[in-house]
């Protein structure tokens, strides 16, 4: 009986527990079926840029779905980039704006001669203090106005660019070095007041819509064209163009029933969208921009005074640049650090160039090159990668010599109005990661023209993943050279909001700093414009051809 009850009892919990197993079951798969149907409904009403639904895959740039952002520590990247951007914003504070009177009056500035003297001789020192006053005279209590300061002798073709100090309190100290003897004529510019330079950062980083993009897809036999970008505000389906590694991205809306795969050409034009009131662009107008503020100076001078030649050395990679980085003189540059070679004769040159693989990577500044140098070396020819316009992949070689100089643009963004084709676009970093590199591998870069009209965090962020990949071609091939072109100044009275050279003043100074410490060869372009007197965004021909006899000086 007792034996009997218990099985009984045994049975019956048995039961029990498969029921409640049972429950358990049911329950479980009501929750995941709710808690998915919440989630999806969730998704469909937030779409971000960076969050939306993607159905195709492309062979490169891979077109995926990411789900939505989730609160993450920040990267490296990201916190450098912070840095760098709350740096600047120190840099360049805020400053009210409530008329142009108020604003910085080169004709009412006052700059005089720091410790003037009767005779100067090559390699003094020529100190101007400058006391910069607003339209009604009255002295300004801060500094940040955008100044170009600049020693020139037209007669024997030199020039150079001078430091500028800022006192922060309305005054500055230009210092000049006079290089080369005879008459020095004395320029100082304010290209923009304090209070415009202020709006124009408050401006870039307000937004990427001041430039269009627009792609082109295959669809057939014919073309679509679509809305393309670094962000898209936009709750339509996105094609998502993303570089893993770096996780750059590149946006397009996708057309209806054609694959984000069938992307070809790309191309851009201005909107017109502006982040600058109404009155701050009269800041900007032609009259207020580029004005001498030393118009009655007279000029100095200079003497030879029998001082004597310091020798330096041959100029090499990692060797510090320091300001001004050199001056020209009868239309040929001289570096102020090293020793330069003057590269002339086409035999030196093809000496130099001998088994050489070249690889110039940026923008229109660098094709300039590569289209120079067949002026220099008869033998250079082009070879036909069958492509079409300003910006396919240009390549030279001469098979004597085994010489090979290729330029390939550099990935987004890059903005034209010219159509230009998707079939072999790539990021610097991406190409530097697919060079072996050797003693006789060399590479110069250059970025910053097409960056000036966005953010200022896209181009950080982007000079920071080429020093990374820079590092991780010297950890494989230390032999290999490289060599940074910073930008040149460009026309003076372009549209300032987009691409005006405070833009490119800043990123100059970034570019600088992320690659301080790296064993590269710099190109100071920057101060090399300004000591030529370009104001033109693709300079002439003798001032290329000495940008590229610096660079064979860093390799040969």
């Amino acid at each position: 009986m007792f034996i009997s009850h218990r099985i009984l009892t045994v049975s019956s919990n048995m039961i029990t527990r498969k029921i409640l197993l049972m429950l358990i079951s049911l329950l479980t798969l009501w929750v995941l079926f709710m808690t998915s149907r919440t989630f999806s409904k969730f998704g469909s009403t937030l779409r971000l840029p960076i969050s939306v639904h993607h159905q195709n895959t492309s062979k490169k740039l891979l077109s995926t779905y990411k789900p939505l952002a989730t609160a993450t520590p920040l990267t490296e990247i990201q916190k450098k980039t912070n840095k760098i951007i709350h740096q600047l914003d120190q840099l360049i504070p805020h400053r009210p704006f409530s008329s142009v009177n108020t604003t910085t009056s080169a004709a009412h500035s006052v700059a005089t001669i720091f410790n003037p003297k009767t005779n100067y001789c090559r390699g003094d020192q020529l100190d101007i203090l400058l006391e910069v006053r607003d339209y009604s005279g009255q002295r300004k209590t801060y500094g940040g106005d955008f100044l170009r300061a600049r020693i020139s002798s037209p007669d024997l073709k030199a020039g150079a660019s001078g430091k500028v100090t800022d006192f922060n309190n309305g005054t500055y100290l230009i210092t000049f070095t006079l290089f080369w003897v005879g008459r020095v004529s004395v320029s100082l510019l304010l290209i923009h007041p304090s209070e415009g330079v202020s709006a124009l950062w408050k401006a870039r980083n307000r937004g990427y819509d001041k430039v269009i993009f627009t792609g082109q897809f295959a669809n057939g036999t014919s073309q679509v064209f679509t809305e393309c970008g670094l962000v898209l505000n936009t709750s339509t389906e996105l094609c998502q163009y993303l570089d893993h590694q770096d996780q750059e991205a590149f946006y397009c809306v996708k057309p209806p029933h054609v694959s984000c795969d069938a992307f070809t050409h790309l191309k851009t034009r201005n909107s017109r969208v502006s982040h600058l009131s109404i009155k701050e662009k009269t800041l900007f107008q032609r009259s207020n921009v580029g004005v001498e503020i030393m118009k009655s100076f007279k000029a100095i001078e200079v003497s030879n005074c029998n001082n004597s030649e310091v020798e330096r050395e041959k100029c090499h990679t990692g060797i510090k640049v320091p300001v001004p980085s050199g001056y020209a003189l009868q239309e040929k540059w001289i570096p102020t650090s090293c020793k330069i070679i003057q590269f002339n004769a086409m035999n030196i040159i093809g000496d130099c160039l001998k088994r050489k693989l070249i690889y110039l990577m940026g923008d229109s500044t660098l094709r300039q090159w590569i289209l120079y140098f067949p002026s220099m070396m008869k033998t250079l020819k082009f070879f036909d990668h069958h492509g079409s316009g300003n910006f396919k992949r240009f390549v030279l070689v001469d098979m004597e010599r085994h010489i090979q100089i290729q330029w390939k643009k550099h990935g987004h963004p890059f903005v034209t109005e010219q159509l230009f084709s998707m079939k072999d676009d790539e990021y610097i970093t991406r190409e530097i990661d697919r060079i072996a590199g050797d003693k006789n591998t060399a590479i110069v870069i250059t970025i910053g023209q097409h960056f000036r009209p966005f953010p200022i965090d896209i181009f950080i962020r982007r000079a920071i993943n080429i020093r990374r990949a820079i590092e991780r071609l010297f950890l494989r091939s230390p032999d290999t050279k490289v060599i940074l072109k910073t930008e040149n100044i460009r026309e003076m009275y372009i549209e300032a909001e987009r691409f005006g050279d405070f833009h490119g003043y800043i990123q100059y100074l970034i570019m600088k700093d992320i690659f301080q410490d790296l064993n590269v060869g710099v190109i100071d372009a920057w101060d090399m414009t300004i000591a030529y007197g370009t104001n033109n965004v693709h300079p002439p021909n003798h001032v290329v051809r000495n940008q590229i006899n610096m660079f064979l000086n860093y390799i040969c």
